[in-house]
């Protein structure tokens, strides 16, 4: 049984990773990975997104070893902060 404090059932692994992410209409723009986890990633955008908004992200590696990590993402929250907005980002599908 998990303690109070963690009741989450994937731990979040915090970064700060420069993340790529392609909106509906096709536009590119980056972002910040702040944290990920199992299901879902913290990333920090320039501009705002609404509730349920899908997303297509690519985090790039920087190993040879392992390939970028594609995911297609629905927006939960959308929150500002500072001189932009922190995504709350549900993992729907995983591409790579």
């Amino acid at each position: 049984m998990k303690n109070y404090s963690e009741k989450r059932d994937f731990h979040r692994m915090t970064m700060n990773l420069e993340i790529e992410l392609t909106d509906s209409n096709g536009v590119t723009f980056p972002g910040i990975c702040k944290d990920l986890s199992g299901t879902g990633m913290q990333l920090f955008v320039e501009r705002a997104f609404s509730e349920g908004d899908e997303l297509n992200t690519l985090l790039p590696t920087t190993s040879e070893q392992f390939p970028p990590f594609e995911t297609v993402c629905r927006v939960l929250r959308c929150e500002p902060d500072g001189d932009g907005f922190l995504l709350g980002m549900e993992i729907v599908e995983v591409k790579r």
